[in-house]
């Protein structure tokens, strides 16, 4: 179909049917009825050539030919809203709700400082975090769920072209045990006692082999891993309140209610450091609300190696 023939409108209509998967809703946020959003599909659908979205559960889903049309059509959608947006951003006056995509370890160490900071220079300003299960990182930009996504990426030579990233800090690792465990009075901790020490470890994503044990794998070794669980904070409060050992970040702050109760040794068996990025879409790169979200992240958080 000829780019000239076609109601650019109807790119609105083709924007709130993805993001929001149902007409009803599509509707509600387009300010329409939901006949005229029926009307509108069905005017995408006859000058494309394609059904664009079936019914699905209690919504509808993209087609193939839908999900390859949505990345450029929405990109273009937020370059011109960026474009007429106004360029200077008022964080003072600002009403404005981020969404960040983090888990509890990296809310801990982020969440404070940065709700201190917005609270004396954007005061109107909201944030609203959601978890973060590392193997979601491209699905919760490229769906539009979050503004931005702070995490390590597993496999970088996957990451998406569409997203983008910034190192903010790099996570080394320590083991963790309970004051009074047995292994905390050694001057060091040996290979041996270390792997045959009863482990548990974090998985955000709920696999069963952390990547520490693939770490291991590739050596030849493996240690008596015993639990997995999906939050930092239950992993620290594990290890407190009984004889599991754990590899978990080591900088665990002072003023954290589990410090005084752990004792922290230097793997014996050291992994490659871990980076912490910050994530997002480039269909946000001229946005000027999202621009100066991550500029103030990057400025809090980022270390100079």
């Amino acid at each position: 179909m000829s780019f000239r023939a076609l109601d650019l409108n109807l790119l609105k209509v083709f924007e709130a049917l993805m993001t929001e998967g149902s007409v009803t809703r599509a509707a509600s946020v387009l300010a329409m009825t939901q006949p005229a959003v029926s009307n509108a599909l069905a005017r995408l659908r006859d000058a494309l050539g394609d059904p664009l979205f079936v019914r699905s559960g209690t919504g509808i889903r993209p087609t193939q030919r839908a999900v390859v049309l949505w990345e450029p059509i929405g990109e273009a959608l937020e370059r011109v809203r960026g474009a007429l947006d106004e360029q200077v951003f008022d964080p003072g006056s600002a009403q404005t709700q981020f969404t960040l995509s983090m888990s509890d370890y990296v809310a801990s160490l982020v969440m404070p400082d940065l709700l201190n900071h917005l609270g004396q220079v954007a005061p109107k300003a909201r944030v609203h975090t959601v978890p973060n299960t590392v193997v979601e990182i491209a699905d919760q930009l490229e769906d539009n769920r979050v503004d931005c996504v702070l995490s390590v990426y597993v496999n970088e030579s996957q990451q998406p072209a569409a997203i983008r990233s910034r190192s903010l800090w790099t996570v080394d690792y320590a083991c963790f045990m309970r004051r009074g465990h047995p292994l905390a009075a050694a001057k060091r901790l040996s290979s041996r006692a270390f792997l045959n020490a009863r482990h548990i470890d974090v998985s955000l994503a709920g696999k069963t082999q952390p990547s520490y044990d693939l770490f291991l794998a590739s050596r030849g070794l493996s240690r008596n891993l015993v639990a997995t669980v999906n939050h930092y904070g239950a992993a620290y409060e594990i290890v407190r309140q009984s004889d599991l050992i754990a590899v978990l970040p080591s900088d665990l702050r002072s003023e954290s209610r589990h410090a005084p109760f752990l004792h922290a040794m230097p793997l014996p068996l050291q992994a490659p450091p871990r980076i912490v990025s910050l994530f997002w879409h480039q269909r946000n790169d001229t946005v000027p609300a999202q621009r100066w979200l991550r500029e103030t992240l990057v400025g809090m958080f980022a270390k100079s190696e």
